[in-house]
């Protein structure tokens, strides 16, 4: 592995020196395609139940990483980092999601990623997906809805996102998924509910399998594949219970797989701990963009982004939701650092609990006291102010150590790591009128009898056949 990873980068090295000095048209085509709250449950991962045969071939002729995270884990915090290789709270875009009136420009004379790209020579798209999701004000650099708009000759960039993997998700009538087949997180209840919708979110992303297979049809077919750098990724990660809005690698870990024939070596896989916004680095580097200032995201093809010894990540508003969370991770270990313990982790949130069926079952089964101790964990009213896990022996993270003082060195380590991190950034931490603000904290949000009306309104939409009618029985805007 060392040896492969090694020829690899200098084979990647080679071009950058002399990107910087060419011309618009001997620089790459760079499509970044972007999954709606995904994370890693792809064949090529080896998720149990899918198939997704496009993206496994992508994998296969690149490069696939194993440890790649997001900075926030939700959309617009998330893509407001990559769309400017800085992270969220550093230039003021950590709450999701703000109204237009109060967004600002970007900080610092900051520009979005796709205006440097343009002032570079590229022609810059936004495409299938009308979706940027920025929490700040100003020109994002998007010139157009495809690179079929381009000059003749020009290098494009195209952000395409494919939104289907965003709940409600459809299921896939070509090849449905047997729940049998598919494989539970140990912290949810295994019950033919839960597997039922489990297995429809696998569907969708098959379906969304598909929808990448025709994006690289269609590079082929105008002859361009040979000289366009492709990225893979999701947004942010899983859209379930303890997924996406938490800290928890399921929130933050999404697939990266990277594709550049000629310039990357098929076949490889990387476990380096990168982060979203290095793919923002390592974009402008290869195409002869220059930034203002440094960027806090590395080139993933340059050693500044490899050997990493820890990523990081952090938590704000969500809606009107109020909590704060911040996290440090290792190769082995994960501190959380939960601003706000005081409130519910399930505290109300209207996307959860219009968009996640399984919440209500769970609900009903904490409430009459029927999930066991892993599964009940995160339906507690309050939380610990420290969470500390070791990955390597409990990768599923239930297993909290910060209290064990056989850890302590650890815990303040990875503490005076994570203030240093949080010090770099900006972070304001949370303010009086933030913590007595927003959505009610109340936990349970509902009485038993409410969620099991729900419960029973979900069933029809959960258990639909692949080519129902059925309606969703929550959905009143697009969150």
């Amino acid at each position: 592995m060392k040896l492969i990873k090694t020829f690899c980068l200098a084979v990647l090295l080679i071009p950058f020196y002399s990107m910087a000095q060419s011309t618009t048209s001997d620089r790459p085509n760079i499509v970044w395609i972007m999954l709606e709250d995904w994370g890693l449950d792809l064949g090529c991962y080896d998720t149990p139940g899918i198939e997704t045969p496009v993206t496994d071939k992508l994998a296969s002729e690149g490069i696939r990483y194993t440890n790649a995270f997001c900075t926030s884990p939700v959309c617009s915090t998330s893509r407001s980092a990559m769309l400017t290789g800085y992270h969220q709270n550093y230039i003021g875009a950590q709450q999701h999601r703000t109204a237009k009136e109060d967004k600002k420009p970007l900080p610092y004379d900051i520009e979005p990623m796709p205006v440097l790209l343009k002032e570079a020579g590229y022609f810059t798209a936004l495409m299938i997906y009308n979706k940027t999701d920025a929490n700040f004000s100003g020109d994002l650099g998007f010139m157009g809805k495809d690179w079929k708009e381009r000059k003749k000759g020009q290098p494009f960039f195209a952000q395409i996102t494919l939104g289907g993997t965003h709940r409600a998700w459809n299921r896939d009538p070509k090849n449905p998924i047997d729940p049998a087949k598919v494989e539970l997180p140990p912290y949810y209840a295994d019950t033919p509910f839960a597997r039922r919708d489990w297995a429809n979110g696998l569907e969708q992303m098959q379906v969304c399998d598909r929808e990448i297979g025709d994006i690289l049809k269609r590079l082929d077919k105008e002859g361009l594949t040979e000289n366009t750098l492709i990225f893979l990724i999701g947004d942010n990660g899983r859209c379930h219970i303890r997924g996406k809005q938490f800290l928890y690698d399921p929130g933050l870990q999404v697939p990266l797989i990277i594709k550049w024939p000629g310039k990357v070596a098929p076949a490889q896989v990387n476990t380096d701990m990168v982060q979203t916004i290095d793919i923002t680095a390592t974009i402008l580097d290869v195409a002869g963009a220059k930034p203002k200032h440094e960027l806090q995201g590395k080139n993933l093809f340059e050693e500044e982004s490899k050997n990493r010894e820890y990523i990081f990540a952090a938590r704000g508003r969500m809606g009107g939701t109020h909590d704060a969370m911040r996290t440090i991770r290792s190769n082995k270990y994960k501190l959380i650092h939960n601003l706000m313990p005081e409130r519910a982790w399930l505290q109300y949130s209207g996307y959860k609990e219009d968009m996640y069926p399984m919440l209500a079952e769970m609900n009903i089964m904490y409430m009459e006291g029927k999930l066991n101790e892993n599964q009940a964990k995160f339906f507690a009213p309050t939380k610990s102010e420290f969470e500390l896990f070791d990955i390597e022996k409990d990768p599923y993270e239930l297993n909290n150590l910060a209290n064990d003082l056989h850890y302590g060195d650890v815990k303040d380590k990875l503490l005076e790591e994570l203030y240093v991190w949080r010090k770099s950034i900006k972070d304001e931490g949370v303010s009086q009128e933030f913590r007595e603000g927003g959505l009610s904290s109340k936990y349970p949000t509902r009485t038993l009898e409410e969620w099991k009306e729900r419960y029973e309104a979900w069933k029809p939409w959960v258990f639909r056949e692949t080519k129902s009618k059925v309606k969703h029985p929550f959905i009143k805007k697009n969150y």
